[in-house]
C-alpha cells in the first residue's frame, strides 16, 4: 500500500479488544478488505475467544486489554460495553495505539470529550463505528440534499424501531450503558442529520422519554425503551425524531430518514422490515422516482474506512470533533444539560 508521500507501508498489526458478534463482524470485515492484518484478540469470555480465534488462528490471544497492549501492534478496534469505551480508549491511546471504538465512544459529552482530546494530544487516528454513514442508500439521499437539488430543506423525519431488545443485561443497566434506546439507536440518527447538514449549530431540543408505555421517570435505574425528540437546527430545519426498543412494529425493524424541501423530498428506508437491506427515493409532488435498492453488507465498511486509512498513515482527523455536537445533543435528549439547548 501506499502512503500519500507515495512510501509503501506495511499492513498494520490490529488487536481486537471484544470478540462478541459485532466485534467478530468488524475483525472479518477489516480482513476481508486486506487493509490491515489481525494480530491478536482479547476477551474474558473464553468461547468468544475460541470462535474469534476460528476468523484468525494466526493471532494471539489474550484474556485482557493489558495483554493485549503487550502485542506489536499498530491499531486497536474496541468492542466492550460503552461504560468501558472511555477508559479503554485513552488507555490505548496513551500507549501510542490508533483506535476505532464502537459508538458510543463515551456515554456523555465529557466522556466523549476525553477520548477525543486524548486523541489529538497523542496525534493518533480515532475512529467510531457509525456505519449508517456508510449505506448507499443513505448517502444517494443525503447527496441530493448536499447539491442543493430539493432546494431549502426544512423538514426531516427520521425514526429507528427495533421489534427487540438487545440480549444483554448490561443495555439495561443505565450506568453501564449511559441510557436506552435513544443511544443505542438515536445516536445513527442524530448523527445522520447533522452529517447530512455538515453540521451545523443547534438551537433547541425537545424531548420524551418512555419505559414499558409509560414516562421515564427514574434515568438513574431505568434506561428508556421508546424516545421522541423535536431538534431545531440553526439552518431553519425542524427533525422530529423517533426511537424505540420492543415496539410491536409488525417486522423487525422500521428504519428511515425523509427530508423535505423547497424543490423535493427524498427518503432512504429498510426494506420488509431488513436490518440491512435499504432503497432510496426521491419525490416530487405525488411522483416517486426510486434512486437505489438493496445494497447489503455495509455493516463493516466504516471499519474498513478506518483501517484504510490507518493503512495511509493517517493520523489524528479534527472532522473527529463532530461527534461532540451530536453527544451535546444526546445529553438534551436525556436533560442532562441545565438547558435544553446545545452551545453554539
Amino acid at each position: 500500500m501506499q502512503s500519500r508521500a507515495g512510501r509503501t507501508l506495511a499492513k498494520p498489526r490490529l488487536g481486537f479488544l471484544g470478540v462478541g458478534w459485532i466485534g467478530r463482524k468488524r475483525m472479518e470485515a477489516i480482513a476481508q478488505s486486506g487493509y490491515a492484518e489481525i494480530t491478536a484478540i482479547a476477551d474474558p469470555a473464553s468461547a468468544l475467544l475460541r470462535e474469534a480465534a476460528c476468523l484468525a488462528p494466526e493471532a494471539a490471544v489474550c484474556p485482557s486489554l493489558s495483554e493485549l497492549l503487550k502485542q506489536a501492534l499498530d491499531g486497536i478496534v474496541i468492542a466492550t460495553p460503552s461504560a468501558l469505551h472511555p477508559e479503554q480508549a485513552c488507555l490505548a491511546i496513551e500507549q501510542g495505539m490508533p483506535v476505532f471504538c464502537q459508538k458510543p465512544l463515551g456515554r456523555n459529552l465529557a466522556e466523549n470529550a476525553r477520548v477525543i482530546e486524548t486523541a489529538r494530544a497523542h496525534d493518533k487516528l480515532l475512529g467510531v463505528d457509525l456505519s449508517y454513514r456508510f449505506i448507499d442508500e443513505v448517502r444517494a439521499v443525503t447527496d441530493l440534499v448536499r447539491n442543493g437539488e430539493l432546494g431549502e430543506v426544512y423538514a426531516v423525519d427520521i425514526t429507528f424501531h427495533n421489534a427487540y431488545g438487545p440480549d444483554k443485561p448490561w443495555f439495561y443497566d443505565p450506568k453501564l450503558s449511559g441510557g436506552g434506546c435513544v443511544i443505542d439507536l438515536g445516536i445513527h440518527l442524530v448523527d445522520l442529520v447533522l452529517w447530512t447538514f455538515g453540521f451545523p449549530n443547534v438551537n433547541a431540543v425537545t424531548s420524551r422519554l418512555f419505559a414499558q408505555g409509560k414516562p421515564l421517570i427514574s434515568p438513574e435505574t431505568q434506561v428508556e425503551d421508546y424516545a421522541v425528540a423535536r431538534i431545531d437546527l440553526e439552518n431553519g430545519a425542524a427533525v422530529q425524531l423517533a426511537c424505540s426498543w420492543k415496539l410491536h412494529a409488525g417486522c423487525d425493524a422500521i428504519i428511515s430518514g425523509a427530508f423535505y424541501g423547497t424543490k423535493g423530498g427524498a427518503q432512504f428506508r429498510n426494506v420488509n422490515g431488513s436490518f440491512v437491506d435499504f432503497i432510496a427515493e426521491r419525490y416530487s409532488g405525488t411522483r416517486t422516482e426510486r434512486l437505489s435498492a438493496c445494497q447489503s453488507g455495509w455493516g463493516g465498511r466504516a471499519a474498513v474506512h478506518w483501517a484504510r486509512r490507518l493503512s495511509e498513515g493517517r493520523k489524528f482527523d479534527p472532522e473527529i470533533e463532530n461527534l461532540l455536537r451530536v453527544a451535546e445533543v444526546l445529553d438534551a435528549i436525556y436533560g442532562r444539560s441545565q438547558e435544553s439547548r446545545p452551545r453554539a
